[in-house]
């Protein structure tokens, strides 16, 4: 009398050959709205207002990135002319960006690129391909990174592709 397994046949796994893209440049936002230096901060509070965005990039009259403008760069000046009793209207973009910017590569993997927003505190990164703007990424875009990866091999890249 032979041993019979009540196992059945086991399923073959099936390998994951589709390459899923990972990359910043993958999901980084490509239309931007951006800033000059020029303008006026209230304007950018509107415009900030209107599109329903944190903040933007700053760009000099060569379109290169010079600093980063965010709604609380914007509370600040309000606050500071309100206490001051200053009129809002005067303030520049170029008087109250950022200017030291941190930038990421659009090649790095999302799930790293991740981990640089929860070590930096940033809500957003400008991305830099032969130092002109090319795109941003937010925290926003991770996420829409990681639902797209659920399921999936977390670890799968595609190394040193232009984005």
């Amino acid at each position: 009398m032979g041993i019979k397994s009540f196992q059945g046949a086991r399923r073959q796994q099936q390998k994951v050959t589709e390459q899923l893209p990972c990359r910043v440049c993958d999901y980084m936002s490509r239309d931007l709205i951006t800033f000059r230096t020029d303008q006026k901060v209230i304007e950018v509070v509107e415009i900030l207002i209107k599109h329903k965005i944190s903040g933007g990039p700053v760009l000099n009259e060569k379109n290169e990135l010079v600093g980063i403008i965010s709604e609380g760069d914007c509370l600040k000046q309000i606050s500071e002319s309100r206490y001051y009793n200053m009129p809002m209207e005067d303030d520049t973009v170029e008087q109250r960006m950022v200017k030291n910017v941190d930038t990421l590569d659009g090649n790095m993997n999302v799930f790293d690129a991740a981990n640089v927003f929860l070590e930096s505190k940033h809500r957003r990164f400008p991305i830099l391909e032969n130092g002109k703007l090319v795109g941003q990424i937010s925290q926003k875009d991770i996420l829409v990174a990681a639902l797209e990866m659920k399921g999936h091999n977390w670890n799968s890249t595609t190394k040193n592709s232009n984005c």
